[in-house]
Order: structure tokens, then C-alpha cells, then sequence
């Protein structure tokens, strides 16, 4: 038997349309493909995450997709780098294949695995698969990252319809071209899998059952949804993000049918890769503000006030029925992501690192560039034209976005008894005002202009 590929699934858990898989099968095989369950992330959650009963079960559909090809996944659980040891002692490897992750902690990790297999002869090759554009292929004319979003996407624009390939009868752009990856499955390892895959209560977790949108999304969403996505009280968005998140879908092959359905949904799409990118070319921004005189704002931090926004108790509706949406469902209609966000770093003068922290703990989509580029979005903090001086109203985005209440009654049915809080944690003129007041002149102060 000659020797074996290995590609290693993390942020891709599907078959289709698959740059790394795609390459390692055509590469030739026999393809081994494996998913690590990493120690050192799941012992940082709670026994009770609904996130990894989603990779579990992901993991388990892709096990089959494969049984059904003739393959097996080898799953995995434990330190990656104890795992890969123990993988290379296992099979005299010819090479491994992944697809890139961005994020700090990845980037670390795939270096240690890279180094340890190349002390022992194996190659390790890592592609872009879950953005359409990393960093340094989106650059200003005279070099350097875009960090405002607007002219990045006439960039990004720019380069999707710079370079065109033939596809079904027509024309696409190269880089939403998908992967053929049926192609080659014949060079996938056949057998079946020695092992069986770890289960939740092996690992420390319990079952719960999330509620996981569809991945297929009704074409009318898309089309009419730069009228509807604004109002949480309807199904106006695809809701597709945890499906990002995953990898299980392409989001080549997502952002391939935007294009003829609807522009303002395809930007949206866009923001995940404008994100990544002020994340791969500024790492400071996983644990400071992208501008930094704004380390200088005095937070007020009242953990009382705090603990009421988490649980959906500010008196302010829209801001408690998103909150009471997101612990509840593990998801968040984004109009109301900014709603809340906004009072908490505004009105309530909390640090957005909490609220970013929170959202980490609860977002089933829960994705670090984006989740870090909206909570600094709101705060003014990040790449955004127009920083602290933007304080959402909470009344007027109430009436022009829920004017019925539709939204807040799904979420709670106390609001409009007597067991609602009659008046918010803080109103929005006063706190308006005091925002306005502290940003000033912490900002001023820091840019030595008093």
C-alpha cells in the first residue's frame, strides 16, 4: 500500500466543494481524511454548549457522507499536537492537508503540527477555504489593508469580476469557481473506520438539542433581503452564519448565488472577509481597540448593570428580547446585535470586551474576527468612518424596526404587565449625553489635545 494523504477537517466539516480536500484527492491517493476534537478547546466550555453538540453531529454526518464513498473519518479527541504524534507513529504519512484558520490560537497550533511533522519528513499543506479573499489579496493601490469597509468592497468587487472562468453555459469568477471534489473521491482510502467516533459524554458534555437553521435558504430571503433583513420580528435574514462558522457549506457557492439575487446580501457576505482580513493583518484587535486612543476610556463597569443586560432585564425592550433571544436560541437577529451592543458600551458605559466575551459564550456562529470587528463596530473603537459619536436610539429603532412589538412579545411576554421594569436601567438622552461627554474627553486626552 503506498503511503497515505492525510487531510484534516476543522472549519470545513463537509465534502463539497472543499479547496484543501479537493487538493489533497487529486493530489492522488489514498486519502485518509480525520477531525480532531481539541482538548484544549472543550475544556474551556461548559458541559452544556450547544456549539459542540453541533460539530458532533456535523462530524458524525460527514463520518457517513464518507461511508457512503467507501471512505472512513478517523475522529479523534485530545491535544492536537499529542494526536499528530501519535498519527505519525501510526502511518508512514506522504503529506497532510488542511485548509487555513486565522485566528491566533489556529495559527500557533498548525505551526507546532507543521514543525512536528517536518521533523519527521512530512509535508503539511494548508489552503483558503472558508473567506473568498485573505488580506493580501485585497490591498490599497499604493499597498497596505483597507481598514474602512466601503472601499474595500469596491476593491473586493473589483477583483471577483477581474479574472473569469467558463461555468455551466456561462461565466463565473475564478474565485467563486467551486472545487470539484466528487471528482477525485475514488482516491479516498476505502475501509472502514477502526474506531468509533468519541461521544459527548466521553469528551465532558451533555446532549442538548440547538436549533440549527436549515442550510438551504428559500431564494425569496435572498432576493427581498435588503427589505426585510432590518426587522427581527419577520424571517428576513438566511441565518446560514453558524454554517459559515463550520464550513458546512461553501461559501463560494453561497456568495456564487448572491450574485444574481441580491447585492446588499452578498455585501453581507463581504463583511465576513473584510473582518478576517483587520484580523490577519491587525492580531492586536483580539484583545485591544483597533484605534488606540481608545484604551483611554474610563468604562464604568457596574457589574449589576451588567448582569441585568446578559439576562435581558434593562428595562429597555428591543435590548431584552435580543438578549433573551441569544440565551435562549444561541443566535441573535444582527439589527439587534447592534441595538444591544450599542447600550451596553453607550448607555451603560461597559467595556465591549464583556459584551464580546458574552457573545464568545453564547453565539452558536460564534466566530472571532467578526464577533471582535461589530463589538468595536459599536463601541467606535474599530475601523469605522464614524466612531463614538454613533448612539443608537433604542425607542426610534424600536418603532422603525419592531413598531409592533412583534418581536419583543416572542421574547418576552412580561413587556406591557406590571412585571416589566417601568423604566430602563438608563434612559437614552441622559445616557446619550454622558457617552458623548466621557468618549470626548477620555479621546481628547489621549491625543494630547488638552
Amino acid at each position: 500500500m503506498s503511503q497515505p494523504t492525510l487531510f484534516w477537517h476543522r472549519r470545513d466539516l463537509r465534502i463539497h466543494d472543499n479547496a484543501g480536500l479537493y487538493r489533497a484527492l487529486k493530489a492522488g491517493g489514498p486519502v485518509i481524511p480525520i477531525f480532531i476534537f481539541d482538548y484544549e478547546i472543550l475544556t474551556q466550555l461548559p458541559s452544556e454548549d450547544a456549539r459542540v453538540v453541533f460539530i458532533h453531529n456535523s462530524v458524525t454526518e460527514l463520518a457517513e457522507a464518507y461511508r457512503e464513498h467507501g471512505g472512513d473519518l478517523r475522529v479523534y479527541y485530545g491535544k492536537p499536537l499529542n494526536v499528530w504524534d501519535e498519527i505519525r507513529k501510526e502511518y508512514d504519512l506522504a503529506a497532510v492537508y488542511t485548509n487555513r484558520d486565522y485566528e491566533p490560537y489556529a495559527k500557533v497550533r498548525d505551526l507546532a503540527v507543521k514543525e512536528l511533522l517536518a521533523k519527521h519528513g512530512v509535508s503539511f499543506h494548508d489552503f483558503k477555504d472558508h473567506i473568498i479573499f485573505e488580506s493580501e489579496e485585497v490591498q490599497k493601490n499604493d499597498g497596505g489593508p483597507y481598514t474602512v469597509y466601503t472601499p474595500y468592497w469596491r476593491k473586493w468587487k473589483t477583483m471577483m469580476e477581474s479574472r473569469m472562468v467558463p461555468f455551466e453555459g456561462g461565466e463565473v469568477s475564478f474565485y467563486l469557481k467551486p472545487y470539484p471534489t466528487e471528482k477525485y473521491l475514488k482516491n479516498l482510502r476505502q475501509g472502514k473506520a477502526k474506531e468509533s467516533i468519541p461521544t459527548l459524554a466521553e469528551m465532558g458534555f451533555k446532549e442538548v438539542k440547538p436549533d440549527i437553521p436549515a442550510k438551504e435558504v428559500p431564494r425569496k430571503v435572498i432576493r427581498t433581503y435588503d427589505e426585510t433583513r432590518d426587522i427581527p420580528g419577520v424571517k428576513g435574514t438566511s441565518e446560514l452564519s453558524v454554517h459559515f462558522r463550520h464550513g458546512t457549506v461553501s461559501i463560494r457557492e453561497k456568495a456564487r448565488k448572491a450574485l444574481g439575487l441580491n447585492e446588499t446580501y452578498l455585501k453581507e457576505l463581504v463583511w465576513r472577509d473584510f473582518y478576517s482580513n483587520i484580523l490577519q493583518a491587525f492580531p492586536k484587535v483580539v484583545d485591544g481597540p483597533f484605534r488606540e486612543e481608545y484604551k483611554a476610556i474610563p468604562w464604568e463597569n457596574n457589574e449589576e448593570q451588567f448582569k441585568a443586560w446578559c439576562e435581558g432585564k434593562t428595562g429597555v425592550p428591543i435590548v431584552d428580547a435580543g438578549m433573551r433571544q441569544l440565551n435562549e436560541s444561541g443566535w441573535m437577529h444582527n439589527r439587534v446585535r447592534m441595538i444591544v451592543a450599542s447600550y451596553l458600551t453607550k448607555h451603560l458605559l461597559i467595556d465591549w470586551r464583556w459584551g464580546e466575551a458574552y457573545f464568545a459564550e453564547k453565539l452558536l456562529d460564534y466566530e472571532l474576527a467578526s464577533n471582535n470587528g461589530g463589538w468595536q463596530w459599536a463601541a467606535g473603537c474599530g475601523t469605522d468612518a464614524q466612531p463614538y459619536f454613533r448612539i443608537f436610539n433604542y425607542d426610534s429603532q424600536q418603532k422603525k424596526f419592531d413598531k409592533d412589538y412583534k418581536y419583543v412579545k416572542e421574547w418576552v411576554p412580561e413587556y406591557g404587565t406590571p412585571d416589566y421594569p417601568s423604566e430602563p436601567l438608563v434612559e437614552h438622552k441622559w445616557g446619550r449625553e454622558r457617552a458623548l461627554r466621557v468618549y470626548k474627553e477620555a479621546l481628547a486626552e489621549a491625543r494630547g489635545e488638552k
